[in-house]
C-alpha cells in the first residue's frame, strides 16, 4: 500500500473557521458545544479541540447549535486552543469554576 493511499487518522467532519472583525466581533464555525461563558471568557468545544476566548464585556450574539456557529461580541483579548491532556484539565477546571 502506498502512503498516499492511506486515509488520515484524524478526520474532521466539519470545517472550523474563525472570523475576527476589528477585535470587536468574532464568528466561529465548527462548534460542538458551549461549555461555559461569562463576560470575560468563553470555553467552546470545537471540532479541532477546546477553544478559549478571553476578552472584556463579551456577549453571546448568535448561537446556532445545528450549524455549529457561534458569534461573540465584545473586546477580544485572546484566543487559545487547549490540546491533548490539557482538555480534561481545562474542562474540569472551568466546570468547577462556573457551577
Amino acid at each position: 500500500m502506498n502512503y498516499n493511499d492511506k486515509e488520515p487518522s484524524t478526520h474532521v467532519s466539519q470545517d472550523h473557521f474563525l472570523k475576527v472583525n476589528n477585535r470587536k466581533n468574532i464568528e466561529i464555525t465548527g462548534v460542538k458545544e458551549v461549555d461555559s461563558f461569562d463576560n470575560e471568557e468563553f470555553l467552546l468545544e470545537t471540532v479541532m479541540g477546546y477553544l478559549i476566548v478571553r476578552g472584556h464585556n463579551l456577549h453571546l450574539q448568535n448561537l446556532d447549535v445545528g450549524e455549529g456557529i457561534v458569534a461573540i461580541k465584545g473586546r477580544i483579548y485572546e484566543l487559545s486552543y487547549v490540546d491533548g491532556d490539557q482538555q480534561e484539565k481545562a474542562k474540569g477546571f472551568f466546570s468547577k469554576l462556573f457551577r
